[in-house]
């Protein structure tokens, strides 16, 4: 074979050693140097794109420092590269030193490192966008689809749609990104329009719409679009498509609709897939059937830190605290870094099982040895953990002196567990100082009448209630959905036109008369109402989660368990009712509601009476 026919097939090598193993691509570094190939075009260049998409960014680096004068192809093989790693800071950092103009394929690389690093950097996307505005490459179409993308992910599609209408020559890649920019920000007509009108209803066409509608909370949407997709015949070629919808029966807490998708994902061969198997795990766990992310955990060939994140936040989320931590110590033996959602879980669980001393550990140890900035949701969850352990002078303390501005919710907490240990003084202070905030949470303003009431100052209740009809604050309805094999029906508080409302209150009365059996006495403290003691318990009685209760105890398979989805907090009336309910008919009661999972079981709850 000749010298040329030699490099070209060496040249061939490398580009397979991309698409195939680590150890391969450096097998072939270490021959190009042997024979004295390594500073000769295109060897430099190919092998930083075959590091790249091993996955090797460090190789990649070393490479890249060694050459004496980078041209734009390998700066644009090394971005692309941190690219790839996951590295979005890394690849803008590394640009600064760029002292050639940008090309197209460079720019491509810079925009993509700002759509990654998501829309808290808008300023850099925005600089990076005027640069090639301002370059001779600023027609470039590929480049405009990137930018298209980048505002998509920055949730700014009129940005995205101002460079999709400049662009000369639409493609499906510029078509795709704009459904995608107006999906993720729930702007539904002019998603479904776009769609309607592209050239390229393809399968990636329909997975934009689909995971930017699930991404926008409209997951009913989505599954409905998901069925036209199968009706018209659609080949998921790439299984992207199933995890959007895996993911939208996890938000929506639809069981039954979940376990058909996962049979379609084992129809369709994708049960292998480590994403989909990831998104199988949250969805039952979001579903309350831990025992099938149990299962789908254990049978995955390869896990990555999303597995394990997300069986430890299920089960920590699930009141199964000590086994979370198991779960972790078996993560790091694996060899596996955990990330930001790993130690909001871990905190999280150490929080319902009173492990103070632990969560503090972890809680070091994610900064000291991960090098994690905690951010303002795991100050919350330490706040909880020393807030519901009785520490509520370092609760206190800590909420003072993070270094994150507090939001209501992390309030909230802390006035919730001084009302929980009956620490009437610091609940009036916390309390007082909390009013004087702009509350959005109607839940909240209940809490503080709640908070006065206890404390007999009845001057501040009639303030907080007046401050609700001035700033307009109205409780969100409450409401439950039931869901049982492939029925489901969603039931609103105080709901008197269901078919079969004279057989659910004949049982509700019953249930009512045998819980005042066993010493149940309402707790009225939730209704704010002016009005007499009798008319506050009727209130109580017209609760969602108890119409969905009777309704399921009257429709369901004997034995199975009730599975109840609330989109508020459930009330601490409703919370002893179903506790003695699950005694009564001896039945397990699931319940998510807008803060965690309840797993009412023998008159218990997972939660330990705190939430």
């Amino acid at each position: 074979m000749s010298f040329s026919g030699s490099l070209h097939a060496l040249q061939s090598q490398l580009c397979t050693a991309a698409r195939q193993n680590r150890s391969l691509a450096k097998n072939l570094h270490a021959q190009i140097i042997k024979v004295g190939l390594n500073r000769h075009d295109p060897f430099p260049n190919t092998l930083l794109d075959a590091y790249g998409k091993c996955g090797l960014i460090h190789d990649a680096l070393q490479l890249f420092d060694a050459l004496p004068h980078p041209d734009l192809v390998a700066w644009a093989s090394l971005l692309t590269a941190c690219n790839l790693a996951n590295l979005p800071h890394r690849a803008l950092s590394i640009s600064r030193s760029l002292n050639l103009q940008p090309d197209h394929f460079v720019f491509a690389s810079l925009v993509k490192a700002c759509a990654n690093l998501g829309p808290l950097h808008v300023k850099q996307g925005k600089q990076v966008h005027a640069r090639f505005f301002l370059s001779p490459f600023s027609d470039d179409d590929v480049v405009k689809s990137s930018l298209i993308d980048m505002y998509s992910k920055f949730g700014l599609p009129d940005y995205g749609r101002a460079v999709f209408d400049s662009i000369s020559s639409l493609n499906s890649i510029s078509w795709t990104a704009m459904i995608s920019g107006y999906a993720r920000r729930g702007r539904k007509s002019e998603a479904f329009q776009l769609f309607r009108q592209t050239p390229y209803r393809n399968l990636f066409a329909w997975t934009a719409l689909i995971s930017g509608l699930v991404q926008s909370g409209n997951g009913v949407d989505a599954f409905h679009l998901f069925v036209e997709m199968r009706r018209e015949g659609i080949g998921i070629a790439d299984p992207l498509v199933l995890s959007s919808v895996v993911g939208a029966c996890a938000n929506l807490a639809v069981w039954e609709l979940g376990k058909e998708m996962h049979g379609l994902v084992i129809t369709l061969g994708y049960e292998s897939c480590l994403f989909i198997s990831n998104a199988l795990i949250d969805m039952y766990a979001k579903c309350s059937d831990l025992v099938a992310a149990k299962y789908i955990f254990r049978e995955m060939c390869r896990k990555d830190v999303v597995s394990w994140t997300s069986i430890i936040v299920g089960t920590a989320q699930h009141g199964q605290a000590e086994e979370a931590l198991a779960l972790y110590d078996d993560m790091v033996l694996a060899g596996v870094k955990p990330n930001e959602v790993t130690f909001v879980g871990l905190i999280h669980a150490c929080s319902h099982a009173g492990l103070v001393s632990k969560g503090r550990a972890l809680f070091r140890s994610m900064t000291e040895d991960h090098g994690i900035k905690p951010s303002l949701q795991h100050y919350t969850c330490l706040l909880d953990l020393f807030s519901r352990s009785g520490h509520l002078d370092e609760a206190e303390n800590l909420i003072r002196t993070m270094p994150v501005n507090p939001d209501e919710p992390t309030w909230a907490a802390l006035l919730s567990a001084c009302k929980h240990h009956g620490n009437t003084q610091m609940a009036v202070r916390i309390a007082d100082h909390v009013l004087d905030l702009k509350l959005e949470d109607p839940s909240s303003y209940i809490l503080l009448s709640n908070i006065y009431a206890g404390a007999g100052m009845w001057e501040n209740v009639l303030k907080v209630r007046k401050l609700m009809m001035v700033m307009e604050v109205k409780k969100e309805p409450g409401y439950s959905c039931v869901e049982f094999g492939k029925e489901s029906h969603v039931f609103y508080a105080g709901e008197t036109s269901h078919p079969m409302k004279d057989e659910i209150m004949g049982l509700m009365r019953k249930l009512d008369a045998e819980m005042r059996k066993r010493g149940y006495a309402p707790d009225t403290s939730s209704v704010l109402h002016d009005m007499d003691q009798q008319e506050k318990e009727r209130q109580l009685f017209w609760h969602s989660e108890r119409l969905a209760v009777a309704y399921g105890l009257l429709k369901a398979v004997p034995g199975t368990i009730i599975r109840i989805v609330k989109n508020l907090r459930v009330c601490g009336d409703c919370h002893t009712v179903l506790k003695l309910i699950s005694t009564i008919a001896n039945r397990e009661i699931y319940v998510r509601d807008a803060k965690r999972y309840h797993h009412f079981k023998d008159g218990n709850c997972s939660c330990n009476d705190f939430w």
